[in-house]
């Protein structure tokens, strides 16, 4: 099983960018699929991007699509989120998860392994 911790949130102004970064730990973090969510307060937790082991399956909502990438370097055990174009709209909690399935990465059930998230705050 892995550890996650993930960091590079803050705030950034409408328009801006930041990178995320999702650390792990563990010898078999090659294996697993990463997913990036978010948690705006008040509101359900919601998939924002998710990447398989070998980062040749990348999966987007559609609210992302365009302006968030996600790429993972295994040599790092480390996984990103670039996020270009932010909007006030993208302010939340930004959580990285694992998980050894190849399905449904859109739902957080499907992840068992949490990170203890990062804010991102998108000012207008």
């Amino acid at each position: 099983q892995v550890q996650l911790s993930e960091s590079g949130g803050g705030l950034v102004q409408s328009g801006g960018s930041l990178r995320l970064s999702c650390a792990a730990s563990g010898r078999t973090f090659s294996s697993y699929v990463i997913g990036w969510f978010r948690q705006a307060p008040g509101k359900e937790r919601d998939f924002v991007a998710a990447i398989n082991w070998s980062g040749g399956s990348l999966v987007y909502a559609d609210s992302v699509k365009g302006r968030f990438t996600i790429s993972r370097d295994n040599t790092k055990n480390t996984v990103y989120l670039q996020m270009i174009s932010l909007k006030p709209e993208d302010t939340a909690v930004y959580y990285c998860a694992s998980t050894q399935s190849g399905s449904r990465w859109y739902r957080p059930q499907t992840f068992d392994t949490w990170g203890q998230g990062t804010l991102v705050t998108v000012s207008s």
